[in-house]
């Protein structure tokens, strides 16, 4: 595009009293920004008015020296035919610097980088133009799963107004919820068990037309992308959709396994809370005189689920008043090592005491079951009493059984390319291979594999903090049991914010832009093919299953799945991924554009590549908190640390940079990034980053990697602090003046 370039610098917040603006003008006429205006607060109305104006008179290239970018986004938005490039000079230059007198050189120098490096990355950039599908987009909604969640993700899609594809495996809908005999209370106040409601829901969904329900079918084949998503079902239908919304439940854990430890299998009358479920429904509770639920079987426990079940204990509690309702003389004892009954569920726990049902709490070890007589027998460690109990005289044990998702486990490894273990490499693709072939509930049609990429308890893997419905396949949500364990009304609400999400990203594959976290973006990577080397890096290191592949290992490209991290970029050794406004060119240009003093200044030169989504945040609040830090650091934000690119490290230090630091999110199993692999990946890629490093015979503590959560202000300081004393010791980059 043509550019038109003007530059806007601001005196408010104390900008004009401590930077020499006559000098930032000169700098900025070097780098090639001949029109430059100050205002005393360019965010004012006065202000803004004063761009909007040059804006109107055809400039469409703006450079804001004032604010952080992540401030005053709305007064700074001119259109998106307009590119805003914004310098940090409040916070990063002013805000974090000494306000001693001898600091002002210092001072002045980083507003000048700042500004140098903005108006390259402004010439660099190209306003970004929307992908569009070729097909007409399809907004229509996908269910997979026909239990409460299914059924109330569609009715929720529907109420906004798509057509919706409802498909079950079962002949009917209803999912467990149809084997329920009742639901423990949840109305006030929350003392009497209520009706499924599940014959309302249905003739709703049958009602309502704009709702096709699939009976007894599964998908046998999802193509495409969000926007444009072929489904095949397996009775042999074919229609497109725009997003997909799966909702297929949870399954009970195997009560097989704990034979040994609740012996389970050597009597009839040893079930689980399933099968009490299904006897309830049959109304063949009437016979019990004594009953004892016994909790957290399986659950909480390493050696079968780790996690709580969540829904474990109000069931066992809805279950001992049905029998208390059907017998009120019977004895109903919980054995328990926690009653979780959060929110108003404590109600419930309070009228099964009121009704009469015996709570015990042991201690880690599973009570011992026997038999003699054709009647059960308890043996436990009551933790109140602090003392040995005996329950006998029992017809029934209730094993509190757990939950586990309705979808396949995958074993995710793309790392295992970059250089791990080979003979681990392929025993995990071989476990990952027998997973994904065992069944899929999608089947999608991706190089990565047909199922979602899952955590290792088989739950659908997201960024749980911040995009609780989201999937690591764009378009695709899940709602219910089968995304975390929760109850009915949960799952009632989970699943209108998926169906709703899923709405949205429809909607925004229709317009062409990303969904979170780049909520809005319009760039998608674009490939100078020409220079491809078939590596499959970047379809093996996608988070998102963005990129398939030709016959040839071509990369094919789906846009519209892309969330715009920039890791194929950072993966790809020829560097032939970009995107209209962030390029290899561009972040290694504006390193390049750094003021690097001789050594004999004494002044060095640090860049911090920092993730936008955690590490840019932590460091403005840090400086708005008043923390200080060296001077001659230099942060350049980067869409997340899995965009990387290697070359900007050897080209930092290779043109006298004297350090460099990456700022990421956490990773690891309790991971924080915004884009799932990112920062894992960076690890990866830094830890071979010695090559690099030997071969300029630089030493290796020049390089180094934190891990920065949004929140964590205080470290700021400490690190950078810490990492100016290393690159003292380690002495001056020889390849200054270079």
């Amino acid at each position: 595009m043509d550019k038109n370039q003007a530059c806007y610098l601001c005196k408010g917040c104390g900008l004009g009293e401590a930077l020499d603006f006559d000098n930032l003008e000169e700098v900025l006429g070097e780098s090639g920004v001949s029109e430059v205006k100050t205002h005393d607060a360019l965010c004012s109305p006065d202000g803004v008015a004063l761009i909007q104006a040059d804006v109107d008179g055809g400039v469409n290239a703006v450079l804001i020296g004032a604010c952080s970018s992540r401030v005053k986004t709305d007064e700074f938005n001119f259109g998106s035919q307009v590119i805003v490039e914004r310098a940090s000079l409040r916070e990063q230059a002013l805000y974090c610097s000494s306000d001693e007198e001898e600091a002002k050189e210092d001072r002045q120098m980083l507003a000048a980088d700042y500004l140098r490096m903005s108006a390259v990355k402004l010439a660099k950039s190209n306003v970004p133009v929307p992908f569009k599908l070729e097909l007409e987009p399809e907004t229509a909604l996908l269910v997979v799963g026909g239990g409460v969640a299914g059924i109330n993700a569609a009715l929720a899609g529907a109420k906004a107004g798509v057509q919706v594809y409802l498909v079950e495996k079962e002949a009917a809908l209803g999912g467990f919820l149809g084997k329920m005999a009742k639901l423990a209370p949840e109305s006030p106040p929350y003392q009497e068990l209520e009706d499924t409601g599940l014959e309302e829901l249905v003739a709703q969904v049958e009602a309502d037309g704009k709702i096709k329900v699939y009976t007894g079918n599964t998908v046998d084949k999802t193509a495409g992308a969000p926007g444009n998503f072929t489904i095949t079902l397996s009775g042999g239908d074919t229609f497109r959709c725009g997003a997909i919304v799966q909702a297929t439940g949870w399954l009970p854990y195997e009560p097989e396994k704990l034979a040994d430890e609740l012996a389970y299998g050597t009597s009839p009358g040893i079930i689980t809370n399933v099968d009490m479920e299904a006897k309830a429904k049959a109304g063949d509770l009437g016979g019990l005189n004594g009953v004892a639920f016994i909790q957290c079987a399986g659950s909480r426990d390493q050696n079968h689920l780790p996690y709580c079940s969540a829904v474990c204990c109000t069931v066992s509690l809805k279950q001992a008043m049905m029998v208390k309702e059907a017998n009120p003389e019977a004895a109903v004892y919980v054995i328990y090592k926690d009653i979780r009954t959060p929110g108003q569920s404590e109600e419930v726990y309070r009228e099964a005491q009121r009704k009469g049902v015996v709570f015990i709490r042991r201690d880690e070890d599973y009570p011992k079951i026997s038999e003699s007589g054709g009647k059960l027998a308890i043996e436990t460690k009551d933790m109140t009493l602090n003392d040995t109990v005996e329950i006998d005289e029992l017809d029934m044990v209730v094993l509190a059984t757990g939950l586990k998702p309705n979808n396949p486990k995958v074993v995710d490894a793309p790392l295992v390319a970059l250089g791990m273990d080979q003979e681990a490499a392929k025993k995990l693709a071989a476990e990952s291979k027998a997973q994904c072939d065992s069944w899929s509930v999608l089947n999608l049609q991706y190089r990565q594999g047909p199922n979602l990429p899952t955590l290792k308890y088989a739950y659908p893997d997201s960024h749980f903090i911040c995009f609780p419905y989201e999937t690591r396949r764009t378009g695709i949500y899940t709602a219910g049991a089968v995304r975390r364990p929760m109850r009915v009304s949960q799952a009632v609400e989970d699943a209108t914010g998926a169906a709703l999400k899923a709405i949205q990203a429809a909607h925004a594959a229709a317009e062409g832009v990303a969904v979170h976290p780049r909520s809005g973006d319009m760039s998608f990577p674009e490939f100078a093919m020409q220079r491809c080397t078939q590596c499959k890096r970047c379809t093996e290191e996608c988070p998102f299953g963005a990129i398939n592949e030709d016959e040839k290992a071509n990369p094919l490209p789906n846009p519209t799945r892309c969330r715009r991290c920039g890791v194929c970029m950072g993966a790809c050794p020829e560097r032939i991924i970009s995107f209209k406004n962030y390029s290899v060119d561009m972040i290694g240009s504006m390193i390049k554009s750094i003021d690097v003093p001789e050594e004999d200044e004494e002044k060095p030169r640090v860049i911090v590549l920092a993730c936008e989504n955690d590490a840019l945040p932590a460091i403005d609040m840090a400086a708005r908190k008043g923390h200080k830090w060296s001077p001659y650091i230099r942060f350049i934000p980067v869409r997340c640390l899995g965009s990387v690119n290697l070359v900007w490290i050897a080209d930092a230090l290779s043109s006298g940079i004297d350090g460099v630091m990456l700022f990421g999110c956490r990773h690891g199993e309790d991971y924080q990034c915004h884009f799932i692999k990112g920062s894992e990946l960076a690890n990866v890629r830094m830890s071979k980053i010695s090559e690099t490093l030997d071969r300029l015979v630089l030493e290796s503590d020049r390089v180094r990697v934190e891990e920065i959560s949004f929140n964590e202000v205080d470290r700021i300081p400490e690190i950078i602090s810490e990492f100016m004393e290393t690159i003292e010791e380690v002495g001056p980059n020889p390849y200054k003046g270079f």
